[in-house]
């Protein structure tokens, strides 16, 4: 097995495209062709996490956050994000990290914060834009059932909880060839009409190339017609955070004590109380003040994440309960989620969690 086979999967859950554009996901350090001896999946890659997979005969190490995010300039040591990288180039060692590819899918990190809160009926925060893509073409009506079926099957047509979804016309187009021109139906030289079907199909970003080539090759014409337009429209199972509800509401001092335990935080900081029950909860995973009008704008009770800073509290407006529960103690089940989805898979292969912790904030 090799490196690719490994990211192949880890990126159907979490496809690079889903990633934010100042972030840095992917293969950071290693070839992808490399034989996997095991795989250390981790919240951080420090130096300790090296040492770790080092120990356990691990030559790839899955990290939730880049250990590269800026440009490196020189390789000399003289920092941590540089020993990690020598370090790992060293013991042939390869790195790969996932992100906010992982932080906007609807299976990652804020899914994974409602399954340990026990949260229920949950649907993303802030739905992504920019992400759906919709291919129109044309083709003799006699292949138009093969088409369809082919681009379904590249993951075309899904739409929210729905699939082989299209759009079909019927008409006539028509067409002219030149004399290098070997048309399929009609002959070179001569204006040729075919009954035909339009067929109009979405498609997330990420799957464009699958869907081109299978479009290109069970299309019949030597020339085909197609469009491929971004749309606007917003992906309502991709993006950023998560909301959902409590089976039963909860008292606000108790939900506070909750989400202590839960997330094993030495402290939350929260905003006032407001004297009300919490039923209907957001979260976010890290750095999460961005999206505190979102929360505010569904409705809910509470807001979780992190790093909230002084003024940002004051948004609250006495309209939310904030806590902020810290940035690792917020992400810090996300190496169990990328563990238990690659064992699925990997059965007989060494998918091992890191025992380090790697959080930099300690408590008194």
């Amino acid at each position: 097995m090799i490196i690719r086979d490994i990211t192949n999967y880890i990126e159907e859950l979490a496809p690079l495209a889903y990633a934010e554009d100042f972030d840095n996901v992917g293969l950071l350090v290693g070839n992808y062709n490399t034989e996997v001896s095991g795989v250390l999946v981790t919240l951080d890659t420090l130096e300790a996490t090296v040492d770790e997979a080092i120990e356990k005969n691990c030559n790839l190490i899955v990290s939730f956050h880049p250990i590269i995010f800026g440009g490196l300039k020189k390789l000399n040591g003289n920092n941590y994000v540089e020993r990690v990288v020598l370090k790992a180039i060293k013991n042939d060692i390869a790195i790969y990290a996932t992100h906010t590819a992982l932080d906007n899918s609807n299976q990652g990190v804020s899914a994974k914060m409602c399954e340990v809160l026990g949260l229920q009926n949950t649907k993303v925060l802030i739905p992504k834009k920019k992400q759906i893509k919709k291919l129109t073409t044309y083709v003799p009506h006699n292949d138009a059932s093969n088409l369809r079926t082919a681009l379904f099957k590249a993951g075309a047509g899904n739409i929210g909880n729905y699939d082989e979804c299209s759009f079909n016309v019927n008409g006539k187009g028509s067409y002219r060839g030149n004399e290098n021109s070997n048309p399929t139906k009609g002959n070179k030289g001569t204006t040729h009409f075919e009954e035909e079907t339009c067929i109009a199909v979405t498609f997330e970003n990420h799957l464009e190339g699958k869907v081109l080539s299978a479009l290109f090759k069970n299309h019949p014409y030597e020339e085909v017609a197609y469009e491929v337009i971004t749309l606007d429209n917003k992906n309502q199972l991709v993006g950023m955070g998560m909301i959902g509800e409590f089976s039963e509401p909860m008292n606000e001092v108790d939900f506070l004590k909750f989400i202590k335990i839960t997330f094993k935080t030495g402290c939350v900081r929260h905003s006032k109380l407001l004297d009300k029950p919490i039923q209907k909860v957001a979260v976010l995973g890290g750095s999460g003040s961005f999206a505190i009008s979102n929360a505010i704008r569904e409705k809910a009770d509470a807001y979780i994440s992190a790093d909230f800073k002084y003024h940002e509290f004051y948004k609250a407006e006495r309209k939310i309960l904030l806590a902020d529960i810290g940035h690792y103690e917020s992400e810090q089940y996300t190496k169990n989620l990328l563990v238990d989805y690659l064992t699925k898979k990997f059965t007989n292969f060494a998918i091992i969690l890191s025992e380090k912790n790697t959080n930099p904030i300690h408590y008194i």
